[in-house]
């Protein structure tokens, strides 16, 4: 089965900083596999072996198994012996030589997206701390994943109007049109929170396309992408305060924002420069 390529990218930046927080020297992880209750080992990071690559492991089995079907994480000091696992992989897990071992779940809306193992080549009790560090990169990689669903979410949720709906001939009004604008505006305060550039790019194109299609902005005013971010959350009827918020700014610097955009607009008012800004193509 495909793994889903940003989605593996994220669980392989989790390894890398468990690794670093933990001082493990091995690490490795995958994601559960869509409609099944299994995680496919997809990345490792400092195996000398592929023994674990593309392992399958069934949720309930073996300590990864264990974590997916618990929900929490799990550890164990001596991997071969241990009485709280099952032990389908061991195998795998002594051909790469590993003893001491941890599994962390990521969670994501209560549902366990992936699971994240740190190990050692010896039989070490791994302290709280070291646990505590792999849980805090499983968090990382958990909002990241967040993120990504919220935005194919808003994404799905901004396919513009076709063309031979009433509201495609108005685009000043209607209800289908104003979802659009709420998705834009909602796509803009995101994008700065997405830690993935290619996602980010891929939204911030998003919302060009929303705004003003293949052609982009009309020439005329330039806006800066934090002016557009404050727009468009007045579009959608946020007052400065809930604009600062939702951008993760200050009421004054919205302010600042607002101020600079609607002077490049020729506007005397919020309400004009959001009319002017539709007109010019920078919002929908």
């Amino acid at each position: 089965m495909a793994v889903d390529a940003a989605e593996a990218a994220q669980i392989r930046s989790a390894l890398v900083r468990l690794r670093r927080t933990t001082g493990l020297p091995v690490a490795f992880g995958g994601l559960v596999e869509s409609g099944r209750r299994q995680v496919r080992i997809s990345e490792l990071s400092g195996t000398a072996t592929t023994a674990l690559s593309a392992l399958a492991v069934t949720a309930g089995n073996g300590l990864g198994g264990r974590a997916v079907a618990l929900s929490r994480p799990c550890a164990v000091t001596d991997y071969s012996v241990s009485r709280q696992i099952s032990h389908e992989y061991d195998l795998p897990v002594a051909a790469e030589g590993l003893r001491s071992v941890l599994a962390v779940p990521v969670v994501v809306r209560r549902r366990v997206r992936g699971v994240l193992y740190g190990a050692l080549r010896m039989a070490q009790p791994l302290g709280d701390r070291t646990l505590g560090a792999a849980v805090a990169a499983a968090r990382d990689a958990e909002q990241a994943l967040v993120l990504r669903d919220e935005a194919d979410e808003l994404l799905a949720a901004a396919s513009p109007p076709s063309a031979g709906t009433p509201a495609a001939h108005d685009p000043a009004g209607g209800a289908a049109w104003e979802q659009v604008r709420e998705a834009h505006a909602a796509l803009r305060a995101l994008a700065p929170r997405i830690a993935d550039p290619a996602l980010r790019d891929e939204l911030l194109r998003a919302c060009g396309l929303l705004a003003a299609g293949d052609d982009g902005p009309a020439p005329g005013p330039r806006l800066a992408p934090r002016e557009v971010d404050v727009l468009a959350c007045v579009a959608a009827g946020a007052t400065n305060g809930a604009v600062a918020e939702r951008l993760g700014v200050g009421p004054e610097t919205v302010k600042s924002y607002l101020r600079s955009a609607m002077r490049k607009l020729g506007a005397r008012t919020r309400t004009e420069a959001v009319a002017a800004a539709r007109r010019t193509g920078w919002l929908p």
